[in-house]
């Protein structure tokens, strides 16, 4: 049986962590069971995704994640100003606090509340992690051709 490297059009089965520059784990699935996702199918961010060409069944490495190949830089237009009345009465407003907000599409978005006071509520809609440069362990279990349906 041939190896077959992480490629377009293939089904890649691993582990993962992400973690910050800290070393504080964002997310893994180590000492779990493998996720398996096809390349190209939005499971990944592209930056990720990339870095996985090339690698064969066993291979495991460490990248590091430079947020414009991660989850970009934070940007002053996801921070908004919204009326406190927006909000229910009985709602403890805290700073760090993550609210679900519909979106335009009426989807729904998280956003979190950096500031606010009797008047206005500041709440940044930027992904919590940009900015930060992430640390991303990859072992790669198996890769196969993926089935197109």
């Amino acid at each position: 049986m041939t190896m077959v490297p992480v490629s377009e059009g293939t089904r890649v089965f691993l582990n993962f962590s992400v973690s910050l520059e800290d070393g504080s784990e964002v997310d893994t699935n180590f000492g779990g069971e493998s996720v398996n996702f096809v390349i190209g199918d939005g499971s990944l961010l592209p930056g990720f995704e990339r870095l996985l060409f090339g690698m064969c069944p066993g291979d495991r490495q460490m990248f590091v994640v430079e947020p414009e190949n991660a989850f970009g830089q934070p940007n002053d237009n996801n921070v908004q100003y919204l009326a406190r009345e927006e909000f229910e009465d009985d709602v403890e407003l805290e700073v760090g606090l993550v609210f679900s907000f519909a979106d335009a599409s009426g989807g729904e978005v998280p956003g979190m509340i950096i500031a606010f006071d009797e008047d206005e509520v500041t709440v940044d809609f930027n992904h919590p992690l940009s900015g930060r440069t992430i640390l991303f362990d990859v072992l790669i279990h198996r890769v196969e051709p993926a089935e197109l349906h």
